[in-house]
């Protein structure tokens, strides 16, 4: 009977001190078993033990070689022992990996989405070992929204659901997400490390209409017989409807314009542009007023007068040329008759 002893301080020192290997492949490691404990050989046992593989030893060199590595579970261990019976080891960790056999992503409840729900991001890794080596990256696009790792310590191949709680926004409409598994196995482990992602999963979000317009426009006034046109536009999946209220039945509505090629008085009052869709409804009051033209009556007026002063313009001239002209022949008389009876004037 042996006394195994790990504190020994002529230890086997294994190379590499630990070994990681995929399932399937071939795997070796070297032990040197002491530096002067285990001498001389002839009074020693050394060797290496497992459940798979065999040992070669050469002097206090053992190497261990394993063809195909078939066992989740496996811990090889680097011995000698003295006459004494006194046995020292050293244990070699090993892990056995399996990459993933496959990733998928899915969203929880299925789509479509609101806008501001809450939705849980699922990615489900199928039969990877071990499991507690895997991290598990949801993605955005290319945005990192956070990592989940597994609590499970079972080495051979298990398949787990990994999930992430995500608030959905408008705009993730579109946007694609998906997962990756990577096994970090450290550094005598695959470098770069072992990644299998999913496929990409593009979001349709619901969300209500949002105008692109002012919600409180600015008060429109314009002139009798001129033009009239009103736009609603919005925005929101699934693509809104739209509907106007007038104040008269006149009018030409195509979805998101309202035009009136020549208004009237009766035209003036509110329109009412109401958007909806099966997530939320938002409405644009315009208030209209139409007045009336007064261009062609001032015109008119103006006119008017203008007509009114040249015909009394006219009636002055007249009147005073007559009476100049009647004037200038009484005179004229008056010198032709004081021609033909000369008057005699007496002399002081």
């Amino acid at each position: 009977m042996f006394l195994t002893d790990y504190s020994c301080s002529d230890k086997p020192v294994i190379t590499p001190s630990r070994l990681v290997v995929k399932f399937g492949d071939p795997a070796s490691a070297t032990c040197v078993a002491c530096q002067q404990a285990c001498l001389p050989l002839d009074e020693s046992i050394i060797s290496m033990e497992a459940s798979l593989g065999y040992p070669d030893v050469n002097g206090t060199k053992v190497t261990w070689t394993v063809d195909q590595m078939t066992e989740w579970k496996i811990k090889p261990k680097c011995y000698y022992t003295t006459s004494a019976n006194h046995q020292c080891c050293s244990d070699l960790p090993v892990t056995v990996y399996k990459p993933p056999e496959s990733v998928s992503f899915s969203l929880n409840p299925s789509e479509p989405l609101t806008d501001g729900s809450k939705v849980t991001l699922q990615c489900d890794v199928l039969n990877v070992a071990p499991v507690a080596n895997l991290i598990v990256t949801f993605y955005r696009g290319q945005t990192p929204l956070g990592q989940v790792k597994s609590n499970d310590t079972t080495k051979e191949p298990v398949s787990e659901t990994f999930s992430l709680s995500y608030n959905t926004r408008k705009e993730d409409d579109g946007v694609q997400f998906w997962c990756e598994a990577k096994l970090e196995l450290g550094a005598e482990g695959p470098q770069p490390p072992l990644v299998v992602k999913s496929e990409e999963v593009t979001a349709t979000v619901y969300y209500g209409p949002q105008l692109k317009v002012p919600a409180d426009p600015a008060p429109i006034s314009i002139t009798r017989g001129e033009p009239l046109h009103l736009i609603c536009l919005a925005e929101g999946n699934p693509k809104p409807q739209y509907s106007w209220t007038l104040p008269s039945n006149k009018g030409h509505r195509s979805g998101t314009d309202l035009k009136i090629d020549s208004a009237g008085v009766q035209d003036g009052g509110q329109y009412v542009c109401t958007v909806s869709n099966n997530v939320n409804s938002v409405s644009v009051t315009f208030n209209v007023t139409v007045q009336e033209n007064f261009i062609p009556f001032i015109i008119g007026a103006v006119v008017a007068a203008a007509v009114v002063i040249l015909i009394a313009a006219g009636v002055i001239y007249s009147f005073y040329y007559k009476q100049n002209k009647m004037g200038k022949y009484q005179l004229k008389d008056v010198f032709r008759l004081g021609a033909m009876h000369p008057t005699t004037v007496p002399l002081c």
